[in-house]
């Protein structure tokens, strides 16, 4: 049996940015705190969507102070100026950073505790505040799952929080808001959401309705990766690439993620380095490890992802997977952590401490080929580069 949980509008297509007043009339919200960042204000997109907002009647308050990886303390500022700004619902505008942190903040305005207190594998399913999420970037799926990632200072540890308080009731899908993104952000979050979508395959939670919306969102973004980093203003990619996202983030909210997951939030928590791209850095690696304990799913997504024909075989759909997973990272100049700039001490030195996170974040649980402790720190041995 499989439970499954979707916004309750999901707006989706070119210039649906427009219909926001109207998603929110629906929910009969009329208050809406925005949580955004200095980048999204500085390039005028904030303003746009004010600009929408204001033309329906509606005046938002402004967070504008998040940080890529939210952390506990820029939550809790954010948490406070929602408190006094008598907002009835929280939009996040942008990438998964802003959204992450419009999720934390609808969740606990109406019922505040420590933010570590909502870790996984603790389920935060009480709602507060209604969330709508507006996406600027094809990558994170967030505005169709149940899960945010909030980065605990104290402990260096990026916190999966999991639970019906963290799903928008409200998707706002428009494709128009990622043209022209530069390359490295467009191949970092489309690799982000390929992730998404073979890991929720694969997943031992998957279902046959996250199966479907898995490979939907592999048979879109695979073939137009490449194209919308070449070409920054082709909508046709640009489309696919949203609505991929948007499936792949679909499917991985009901089927969960898996290793690749487990082990990327501790090389961002401890590196800084982007989420899409510490997952681009891993997944080679981890399919390689895992594709034996599932070689039919891992064939399956060859073929969705247009690599491997229908009628070959499992075991060479599979190869032809693995060589087109690296291939796309040799093509969109993924680095390695080492060409990255991460030091090999500092790296070798926290590999232990980033496999007890992998694993205790719970997501390795769900790959077809579970991982110990060893194996996973080989694995952060092989991908340093």
């Amino acid at each position: 049996m499989a439970a499954i949980n979707l916004p309750r509008i999901i707006r989706v297509g070119g210039g649906a940015l427009a219909e926001l007043p109207a998603a929110l009339a629906q929910c009969g919200l009329s208050r809406p705190f925005v949580v955004t960042d200095e980048f999204l204000v500085s390039s005028g997109m904030v303003a746009r969507m004010l600009d929408v907002l204001e033309s329906a009647g509606i005046t938002a308050t402004v967070f504008a102070d998040t940080v890529p990886d939210p952390t506990v303390t820029v939550v809790e500022q954010a948490l406070d100026a929602l408190r006094w700004s008598g907002a009835d619902c929280v939009i996040g505008f942008g990438g998964g950073s802003p959204i992450d942190t419009a999720k934390v903040i609808a969740a606990l305005a109406l019922d505040p505790r420590p933010i570590p207190s909502l870790k996984a594998p603790v389920q935060t399913d009480d709602g507060g505040l209604p969330i709508i999420a507006v996406p600027t970037t094809a990558g994170t799926g967030s505005e169709a799952t149940k899960f945010t990632i909030v980065t605990d200072e104290a402990t260096s540890e990026k916190m999966l929080c999991a639970g019906l308080a963290f799903l928008p009731t409200v998707a706002i899908v428009d494709f128009e808001l990622t043209m022209g993104k530069p390359a490295r952000l467009t191949a970092d979050t489309g690799i982000d959401s390929l992730t998404h979508a073979i890991e929720a395959y694969v997943s031992k939670k998957a279902n046959p309705f996250s199966d479907a919306m898995a490979i939907s969102a592999m048979k879109l973004i695979a073939p137009n990766i490449r194209t919308a980093c070449a070409e920054p203003g082709n909508r046709a990619a640009r489309e696919a690439m949203m609505v991929g996202a948007h499936h792949a983030g679909i499917a991985f909210s009901n089927a969960s993620v898996a290793l690749v997951h487990g082990m990327s939030r501790p090389v961002g928590a401890f590196f800084h380095v982007p989420h899409g791209l510490s997952n681009a850095m891993l997944l080679p690696a981890v399919t390689a490890f895992s594709a034996a304990s599932a070689l039919g799913r891992y064939a399956d997504c060859a073929r969705a992802m247009g690599v491997a024909g229908e009628a070959e075989g499992d075991q060479a759909a599979v190869a032809r997977l693995l060589e087109e997973l690296a291939g796309l990272n040799r093509d969109l100049q993924v680095p390695t952590p080492r060409s990255h700039g991460i030091s090999e001490e500092q790296w070798f030195a926290v590999v232990p401490e980033m496999a007890r996170q992998a694993i205790a974040s719970g997501s390795p649980g769900n790959n077809p080929r579970v991982a110990d402790a060893a194996e996973i720190e080989r694995l952060y041995g092989e991908v340093f580069g």
